[in-house]
């Protein structure tokens, strides 16, 4: 990569930060309790190590073999990788190789899948909900989480919840739909007993009304390495 786009790569890194850390202070949140996951489906290698140089650690990618390939070219590289699309139970057993944790959980059969492959200690794990029922996209409805916690909490480590808003190009349009995971997830808290710290929701467009709403992963590409 050129020296010119790996410094704007870090330049970008370092203008997301700084609107997290408005953010958090706007929230009257600690510093530090939002985590920065860097959505690098389809960027290169390259583009990911000059984002790594600048300082950035979490990266998130859709594929599990896209994962794979780029793993196989940075992978002296310390990356946490996360999962953050669709997961298919035939690649469970590759996944629970390459992420540190998998946001995409929906249903009983993949956690058993996931089990089979990392009994112990369970793999960690968010649950993707479906907050508008929207046909085009996975998640489980808010009204079924419950049941699926406490079907495959013996299974896997639950630490949250993901979700994606329905699109808008309002970004204070997302914020009821934030709101809504995090009060789904206090009740969820509150009725199973698992502390559920995590609220992965926010991305290029609408992060920051995500932080105010309690997001503690944000989930941003676009805004760091331009678009695709």
């Amino acid at each position: 990569m050129a020296g010119l786009m790996a410094h704007d790569i870090g330049d970008r890194l370092e203008h997301v930060r700084a609107r997290i850390a408005d953010s958090v202070r706007r929230a009257e949140r600690d510093s530090g309790s939002v985590r920065l996951v860097l959505a690098s489906k389809t960027q290169p290698p390259a583009a990911m190590a000059a984002a790594f140089a600048a300082g950035a650690r979490d990266f998130g990618e859709n594929y599990v073999q896209e994962a794979t390939s780029k793993r196989s070219v940075l992978g002296e590289i310390d990356i946490r990788w996360h999962l953050i699309g669709h997961l298919q139970t035939n690649k469970t057993r590759v996944a629970v190789g390459i992420f540190s944790l998998i946001q995409t959980l929906d249903n009983e059969r993949l956690a058993a899948a996931l089990f089979r492959w990392h009994p112990s200690p369970p793999m960690p794990v968010l649950l993707e909900i479906n907050l508008a029922s929207e046909s085009s996209k996975s998640g489980i409805e808010p009204g079924r989480t419950e049941a699926l916690i406490n079907s495959v909490r013996e299974q896997v480590d639950i630490q949250g919840l993901m979700a994606i808003p329905p699109l808008s190009s309002n970004p204070e349009a997302a914020r009821p739909f934030f709101r809504k995971l995090r009060e789904l997830r206090d009740r969820l808290a509150a009725a199973t007993g698992l502390e559920l710290p995590e609220l992965s929701m926010g991305m290029t467009d609408d992060f920051e009304a995500a932080i105010l709403e309690g997001a503690t992963i944000v989930r941003v590409g676009r805004a760091v390495f331009g678009e695709r």
